[in-house]
């Protein structure tokens, strides 16, 4: 194959002169025809910290294709800050973020038809919105993940955007003080970088490493610090040679590599939007895999990472204890993780793996040995029963005791329920339904961190449930269950509950059921009609129209 695939087309003649032309416009010189023409994926932003690090990242990416021998072509992604749109209308806006930021990809690597892309980004959707966008587009691609954020630090405490979450909760409840409150908020976020848990961010980065779509140790790396840069520059080198030897995206991400990912985001307490995503990861790139693939991998996967939300530690002691690669070789060694996959490195797994140790440093325990696990088997569970016939998604590490039934409070909106903890009318024992913010129905699916983390804040977070057709944060952990399928808005029977209805989770039998007779919800269903949408024009809409279930990761081109 030629090296740059447009070539032909550019140089052919007279008829493509105007083609010449505007790329004589950007600087170019007649040699530079000859080179392949490598897109940087900007998400630079000043909207969040998440992104607002990225800048220096795309200048070395750049500064590393022209020394490879290639012509970098810079376009931008948008983003939406997660943090900073929870619990607001702007919620609504974040997974339909992922979807413009893959058309956006799509649109212009196709469009310019371009050799190679290199995607940087930083904020939740940045990183399933740049995985579609490469592996539909499927020339050579590598992702740069932006790094993670460095800990806030109070009262010799550490803090991160969790932290601000629950101490809302904790002062609604009269177990903080004012001072302490402000103080939170003040310095859980200290500069740039994505969230520092593992949640969604690292989760999907740490999971991409895994795929092998990053560079080994690359997920986990901190923002602030050097050596992201030089990292960034090493990624730009590796999408050059995939370019020369043809290496694309769906070569990459198949079912196998995808069972690494999967394996390591259950290895590391990884977010619960994991599953949202790689649904629809695994649509882009026409690899068959469902709902249940989750559940077969975490009955063989054991969480072996002590991290944030339900552990003690951030991903930047991730990093220190080995990272990424030492979690890989823990599970290779152990026969959970296949050693063949191809990588963008040009290496296979097991060869990207060879010098790192079969068992994790003694120095640390951060990451545990195959033998002594946080938990035996993976913290993602599908539930289902007449609640839930799709499946939905419960996290299930550090509870004593995932099982609850209660009576029912029923919200249809997310402020309400809100109102309703910060006024102390949620008890032990209630189970909360907060409904009609699915993917149709909110639209969009907002996360529900502000209600889980005053919860939490209150002492709640085992001993009262809440159920949603909407998703969690990946700061999120308690007695929670999202992605609830069918959603409340195409009429599952998540909008047929009543207030006062006993309903049952139960992770140990992995189900959801409503304590209802089938007659008396066969009557309610007969009664119910569908709400008018909430938005008919604009991207919501759109989103709205053609957003599939979230049992198939909620996306935009599921077409029969």
């Amino acid at each position: 194959m030629s090296i740059n695939r447009r070539s032909k087309n550019i140089t052919e003649g007279v008829a493509r002169a105007p083609n010449r032309s505007m790329y004589y416009a950007l600087g170019y010189q007649e040699a530079d025809f000859k080179k392949p023409m490598i897109g940087v994926a900007n998400g630079h932003s000043t909207i969040t910290p998440c992104n607002s690090g990225l800048q220096r990242l795309a200048d070395a990416a750049v500064a590393g294709i022209e020394a490879a021998g290639g012509n970098a072509q810079i376009f931008g992604t948008p983003t939406i800050s997660d943090g900073m749109a929870m619990g607001t209308e702007g919620m609504k806006y974040s997974l339909v973020s992922r979807e413009v930021i893959a058309d956006c990809i799509e649109t212009c690597v196709g469009g310019q038809w371009m050799d190679g892309v290199l995607v940087v980004g930083g904020c939740d959707k940045n990183m399933p919105g740049g995985m579609m966008g490469m592996l539909r587009a499927n020339v050579p691609a590598i992702y740069v993940y932006g790094g993670t954020i460095l800990p806030g630090r109070y009262k010799d405490q550490d803090l991160n955007i969790v932290s601000v979450f629950e101490a809302v909760g904790q002062f609604s409840a009269g177990n903080m003080s004012e001072e302490d409150f402000c103080q939170i908020e003040r310095r859980a976020i200290p500069g740039n970088g994505s969230c520092g848990g593992m949640y969604t961010a690292n989760t999907m980065s740490s999971a991409f490493e895994a795929l092998g779509m990053s560079l080994p140790y690359s997920s986990t790396m901190a923002n602030p610090h050097d050596e992201i840069a030089e990292s960034a520059k090493r990624a730009a080198k590796a999408v050059y040679e995939a370019v020369r030897n043809d290496l694309k995206p769906r070569d990459i991400v198949t079912r196998k590599s995808i069972e690494n990912a999967v394996a390591v985001i259950m290895a590391t307490g990884g977010s619960t939007n994991a599953v949202l995503h790689f649904l629809a990861i695994a649509h882009a790139a026409e690899v068959e895999w469902t709902i249940d693939d989750f559940e077969r991998m975490r009955k063989r996967v054991p969480v072996l990472c002590d991290l944030k939300p339900s552990g003690r530690y951030l991903a930047v002691d991730l990093h220190r204890a080995g990272g990424i690669p030492q979690v890989m070789k823990t599970l290779l060694a152990a026969g959970l993780i296949h050693g063949d996959c191809m990588t963008i490195t040009g290496k296979t797994v097991a060869e990207n793996l060879a010098d790192v140790p079969d068992v994790p440093r003694l120095d640390q325990d951060v990451i545990r040995p195959i033998g002594d696990p946080m938990y035996a088997e993976g913290h993602l569970a599908i539930l289902k029963g007449n609640l839930s016939p799709e499946g939905c998604v419960a996290k299930i590490t550090g509870l004593k005791n995932p099982v609850i039934t209660g009576p029912a409070r029923v919200f249809d909106d997310e402020q309400s329920a809100l109102a309703a903890i910060m006024g102390r009318k949620i008890v032990a024992g209630d189970v909360m339904v907060l409904r009609y913010l699915g993917p149709k129905g909110a639209p969009g699916m907002p996360e529900m961190l502000a209600p889980t983390g005053a919860l939490i804040g209150q002492g709640l977070g085992e001993s009262v449930g809440l159920i949603t057709d909407g998703r969690f944060s990946g700061g999120t952990w308690g007695m929670v269950v999202g992605h609830v399928a069918p959603e409340a808005y195409v009429g599952g029977n998540i909008a047929l509950i009543k207030e006062g209805d006993l309903i049952t989770i139960d992770a140990h039998t992995l189900s959801l059921n409503l304590h209802v007779s089938d007659t008396e919800i066969a009557e309610r269903r007969a009664a119910w009609k569908a709400p008018a949408p909430r938005y008919t024009r604009g991207v919501l809409a759109k989103f709205a129209k053609n957003a599939s279930s979230a049992s198939s990761g909620a996306v935009l081109d599921k077409f029969e």
